[in-house]
């Protein structure tokens, strides 16, 4: 475990060594949450490295990852726990074959037949100290949902009925991310410090794509950084994120491609685009349209 870091420059250099180059806004939003040991709600674009955010934080500090993945239809009960019904039921077939029947309420509903989901996983405690629990795509879930997220963030805690009130020990570090497909509720947003996490500037995911993928040249890297900061300016169902930026150079390393080529951006559109009206769109001259401005770009970074 690495203690929490004492500094914002401390913070970026312990995300920079797990290749998360942090801005020092991010930094500073990191370093205050980690500080005052409240959550941090990330919002952007899809792409835009929220998610990695967590994992290279949880990495940094030497702490379990605790992943809820929100969708549609979320409830506490899925978030917080569920109870084994099948080996429940198995149970109470025991008891009855067997006759023993004493105190088989309180062992049906104990710690052997408990379920944890993310939200309790992150009450106990875990070796190496407070987890890091993110809170995947908030923005996916209903009202109702938030509701309930806001009280269980405001104690630290969560009741099962059966059990009673189960409060964490030490807090966990929570990071909760949103693609902004609907609007958070203020309530859950005062509770946490805010960060918009925009697209990086062409320096900086140069700068990324050369920390994840170092075996690529120069003139590679440079090339695909200009061509997609320009693909991202078009009217696209799916705009590329850093992910993809990163994907399409390790793909084009792997073809042994030393600089881009119209044939080349053509062949490769699926590491960038994930949508086929939006690789329709760079058929024929687009590409090298495109490809041409990215260069003409270059000349002027």
């Amino acid at each position: 475990m690495t203690d929490n870091p004492s500094s914002i420059d401390a913070t970026q250099t312990l995300l920079a060594g797990q290749s998360y180059l942090a801005d020092r806004a991010l930094a500073t939003v990191l370093f205050l949450a980690l500080k005052l040991g409240r959550p941090i709600f990330l919002e952007g674009e899809p792409g835009t490295g929220k998610t990695e955010i967590a994992k290279a934080l949880a990495s940094a500090l030497g702490r379990r990852l605790i992943r809820l993945q929100c969708y549609e239809g979320l409830d506490a009960a899925s978030a917080v726990y569920e109870w084994n019904f099948a080996a429940q039921m198995l149970a109470i077939r025991s008891a009855e074959a067997s006759g023993d029947k004493t105190d088989l309420h309180a062992r049906l509903f104990g710690a052997d037949y408990l379920i944890e989901r993310p939200l309790l996983e992150a009450m106990r405690p875990q070796p190496g100290g407070a987890p890091v629990l993110l809170i995947d795509e908030i923005d996916r879930t209903d009202e109702p949902f938030e509701a309930f997220l806001l009280e269980a963030l405001s104690d630290f805690q969560v009741t099962i009925p059966e059990l009673g009130t189960i409060q964490a020990a030490t807090p966990p570090i929570v990071i909760l991310t949103s693609n902004r497909t609907r609007e958070v509720h203020d309530a859950l947003k005062r509770r946490c410090l805010y960060h918009w996490v925009d697209y990086p500037s062409f320096d900086r995911e140069r700068a990324i794509l050369q920390a994840r993928a170092p075996e690529a040249s120069d003139t590679l890297s440079r090339e695909v950084v200009a061509f997609v900061q320009r693909l991202r300016t078009e009217d696209l169902f799916k705009k590329p994120g850093v992910a993809e930026t990163i994907d399409w150079a390790k793909c084009l390393l792997a073809l042994d491609v030393l600089e881009l080529s119209p044939e080349t951006i053509a062949d490769t559109l699926g590491a960038i685009l994930k949508y086929q009206d939006d690789i329709a769109r760079l058929q024929g001259s687009e590409a090298k349209k495109l490809l041409d401005e990215a260069r003409q770009s270059l000349t002027t970074v």
